[in-house]
């Protein structure tokens, strides 16, 4: 179909997957079998009652926050981050590394916009998130795919040899999503030392850090005193606390790239959402006991998973990854896994993502992303009567 008009950069990426699994709801009566939802990941409840009165306290008190604020974000919101950062991994972070953004997905942009040209090279890792590939196709940026191994693990001697001189950046997620692993220390370090070796960056979206099983630094590479030379990490307040509509993350790279990314973000949102950055702090000063017992939550979910699998092993699917909000799981079907999935939701009453979303050249065909943050412990053990049931 011709279009009326060009569409050179957004006609070059594809649909928003969550928004396209939506629309398979239409038409479809969950009247009697209601629906099991596990497409997406963002938290469903509100944040805890406590923030929210905090926050509206703050709507009537504190004029500032209807304002515009600093590009870079609040100044104690910037010191908190770098402070509780640096005790968490042992290393040295400061608020001038330190910039709110509106949303992880804006820090990975602006990260992007100061490394990349049209027709540089960035490497993901696949499955990869859909977001990073879209942004990278609609700023010119060639997406090179790095296929995991077991356990959907990438291995940093693979990405060695996929390094061109167009080459700008590694990009990993960990805790992963769509997998759910965790990505050992060694794993983590052996892809910093070949990005430095390389004189490319490393970015980090550690989104889900919060919901890690491990305790301490699941790296160590803000120990290491020159981190900033390579290393940019990405993270998101929506997960911890629930603030998903207000937009709030965070991108902590050197001095030197924040005054480039500080560029992005006066033109894109001139600052972030005021008011989220206020409840962001909040969140950090007065819920690390609340947000301790909702990562327990989240870990217990991830056990009962992994127990009621089995009875899907029995019938011949696979668990591939399973961590944080997310289980990948392989199905033994011969039918391609978009078709899978919307079947699901007219036979089974059960929307999830299909491989498919999170891989190139139409990969992930025997794949499904399953987010189980939002599904208790009752839900997970219907979700699996309603698979162990289905037959295409």
């Amino acid at each position: 179909m011709k279009l009326p008009y060009n569409t050179p950069r957004t006609g070059k990426t594809f649909s928003p997957p969550v928004m396209e699994a939506r629309r398979w709801l239409d038409g479809v009566d969950f009247s009697t079998r209601p629906l099991i939802n596990v497409s997406q990941a963002a938290p469903v409840n509100p944040p805890p009652l406590a923030m929210r009165e905090a926050m509206a306290q703050m709507i009537v008190e504190d004029d500032n926050i209807h304002l515009y604020g600093p590009v870079l974000g609040l100044p104690d919101l910037r010191h908190e981050v770098a402070t509780q950062w640096s005790q968490a991994s042992g290393g040295t972070i400061t608020s001038s590394n330190v910039a709110i953004t509106s949303g992880c997905n804006q820090a990975f942009a602006a990260a992007i916009s100061t490394l990349c040209g049209e027709g540089d090279e960035v490497i993901l890792p696949v499955p990869y998130y859909f977001n990073h590939r879209m942004w990278l196709d609609m700023t010119g940026v060639i997406t090179v795919p790095l296929p995991a191994h077991k356990g959907l693990i990438p291995s940093a001697r693979d990405a060695a040899a996929l390094i061109t001189d167009k080459t700008r950046a590694i990009a990993l997620v960990t805790p992963n999503n769509p997998g759910g692993v965790e990505y050992p220390a060694e794993t983590v370090q052996d892809f910093a030392d070949l990005a430095r070796s390389r004189g490319i960056a490393l970015i980090i979206d550690e989104t889900y850090r919060d919901f890690d099983s491990r305790t301490g630094a699941p790296h160590p590479l803000f120990a290491d005193p020159n981190w900033d030379d390579t290393l940019i990490q990405l993270y998101s307040f929506s997960k911890a606390y629930r603030l998903t509509g207000h937009r709030v993350g965070a991108l902590i790279a050197s001095t030197f790239r924040l005054t480039e990314v500080e560029k992005f973000l006066d033109t894109v949102t001139i600052c972030p959402n005021q008011l989220g950055q206020h409840a962001a702090l909040w969140g950090m000063r007065n819920l690390a006991g609340w947000l301790a017992k909702e990562r327990l939550e989240v870990l217990d979910r991830r056990a009962t998973i992994e127990d009621q699998f089995k009875r899907l092993a029995a019938k011949g699917w696979e668990l591939e990854g399973c961590g944080a909000y997310f289980a990948y799981i392989k199905h033994p079907f011969h039918m391609k896994s978009d078709k899978l999935a919307q079947d699901l939701v007219k036979r089974a009453g059960i929307l999830t993502l299909p491989g498919t979303f999170f891989m190139p050249d139409g990969g992930g065909q025997q794949h499904l992303r399953i987010a189980f943050a939002n599904v208790n412990r009752e839900g997970i053990t219907a979700l699996f009567d309603r698979l162990v049931a289905y037959q295409p």
